[in-house]
């Protein structure tokens, strides 16, 4: 029995009940000795009971009351500082915790239970290697103790030490093959370090010994998610909801997974059930505006957008996604407006001021719209299309040889691509070098021919010239 195990009802059902029932009566008697000013409970075994059934109620204040209460008639115990240590510890007063784990270290030193309870605590104060040092001097005092070894592969994996917690995990297993703890924390492990396959091994092994574990469907499900295996994810997120119904963070993901093959309406209806969990879920409320977006439901997106950026006014995502819908609708201010307010809380998302750019040209605004363009090309000099719109941007307003440049990049951000060659063609031609723009358009035309008809199109006169004429031909 643990430290604070309330009492023993593994007898039959209605024995069971009969102790329970009496125990409350006494609870209750007690509890109207002390509301009357009584005397303090003095019955050491009585007080025992009344902080373990406190405890396992999970009523922590009022087992600390009494645990307080035994400890003063008992100022001694090792075990009863370790109580109130554990209990301290719930009300996440973790440095009074450790005061009564050292109380009770003093009285009795070699306790591994003590030292592994001191280690958890450390832990969750985020001392990481003051918590392996218990954890191993339990283990010095009792080298086979299994909870000691696992709670050390715990913090190792807090800490971000994923391979040396694996082989923790590992030695656990391998004297214990159905600690499914141990399965499920290697199958976590493995998922950081991008081991897709041994996750989900791992996390199947837990499954066979706990079936109704749903946060090990749910880990599961975000794995099959991020190896593109989005229909396997949705069948393991609907077994955690077939187990936990309730379960927030699962309906969202699976909304992603059926996002991710298309499936919108399936993925507004799990959205909108994560926000019926939790109205206040910003990224629920941005990926079902984005849902909407998609099906082209322009204002049914603004409202979801709107309403991520009243629980998060710095949620520049939302602040995209709506200024892009607004832009679809034409209401280019707002979208402006939007867009800006996006980039004062993101300034480095190339893809915005991507977005501004083209909205500034559709704008008429072309001089502002070159700012723009030129910060994507910065922020992303591999961008092709980046450096082509800049270009083209610039041509149109007779800067040639700035623009010239730009295609040039764009040329070697992607020598595949046939436009590049087409627009540095045109340059050429404007800046009266036509042998140069020849070897440009040979090039855009090999890789699309159909560039001929355009060059023909735009430049309707060049038949009549020699040099061009054979390459038209061709």
């Amino acid at each position: 029995m643990g430290i604070l195990d309330f009492g023993s009802f593994d007898d039959e059902p209605e024995d069971d009940q009969r102790k329970k029932e009496h125990f409350e009566e006494e609870l209750k008697k007690y509890q109207d000795m002390l509301k009357n000013g009584g005397s303090n409970i003095t019955s050491i075994e009585a007080l025992e009971e009344i902080v373990g059934f406190y405890f396992e109620n999970e009523k922590y204040t009022e087992a600390l009351h009494f645990v307080t209460q035994l400890l003063a008639i008992m100022p001694y115990s090792a075990e009863n500082w370790q109580r109130k240590g554990l209990i301290l510890a719930n009300l996440f007063k973790y440095e009074e915790a450790l005061e009564c784990y050292d109380r009770a270290l003093q009285l009795n030193p070699v306790d591994p239970e003590l030292l592994i309870n001191k280690g958890i605590t450390l832990d969750d104060l985020g001392q990481a290697e003051e918590a392996l040092a218990c954890f191993d001097r339990a283990l010095e005092i009792d080298p086979g103790n299994e909870e000691a070894f696992f709670n050390k592969g715990i913090t190792l994996e807090k800490a971000g030490r994923y391979e040396e917690a694996i082989q923790i995990f590992r030695f656990i297993l391998d004297g214990h093959a159905e600690h499914k703890d141990a399965w499920y924390e290697m199958g976590y492990c493995n998922d950081y370090l991008d081991k897709p396959e041994e996750s989900l091994r791992c996390y199947e092994e837990h499954l066979k010994l706990d079936p109704y574990n749903f946060n090990a469907w749910y880990n599961r499900g975000i794995v099959l998610n991020r190896t593109m295996m989005p229909n396997k994810a949705i069948e393991s997120y609907e077994m955690a909801l077939a187990i936990h119904e309730n379960f927030p963070s699962a309906w969202y993901n699976k909304g992603n997974a059926y996002a991710n093959l298309g499936r919108l309406h399936d993925a507004i209806k799990c959205y909108e059930e994560t926000l019926r969990l939790d109205s206040k879920d910003v990224p629920a409320w941005h990926n079902l505006g984005n849902a909407y977006e998609e099906l082209g439901q322009y204002e049914q997106a603004i409202k979801c957008f709107t309403e991520a950026l009243r629980y998060d006014p710095n949620h520049y995502e939302s602040c995209f996604g709506r200024g892009s819908c607004y832009d679809s609708l034409e209401q280019f201010r707002r979208a402006l407006s939007d867009y800006n307010r996006a980039l004062s809380i993101c300034k480095d998302y190339p893809e915005l001021w991507y977005a501004k750019a083209d909205l500034l040209y559709n704008m008429g605004k072309i001089r502002e719209s070159l700012i723009s363009y030129r910060m994507v090309t910065r922020l992303e000099p591999n961008n092709y299309e980046a450096w082509l719109d800049y270009g083209e941007t610039l041509l149109e307003l007779g800067y040639f040889k700035q623009a010239l440049k730009a295609f040039d990049h764009s040329v070697d951000a992607n020598p595949r691509a046939a436009d590049p060659y087409y627009s540095r063609a045109k340059v050429l031609l404007l800046l009266n070098r036509p042998y140069e723009a020849m070897e440009s358009l040979k090039n855009s035309f090999q890789l699309n021919p159909d560039k001929r008809k355009d060059f023909e199109q735009e430049f309707p006169g060049v038949r009549s010239i020699k040099e061009f004429k054979s390459l038209l031909r061709k």
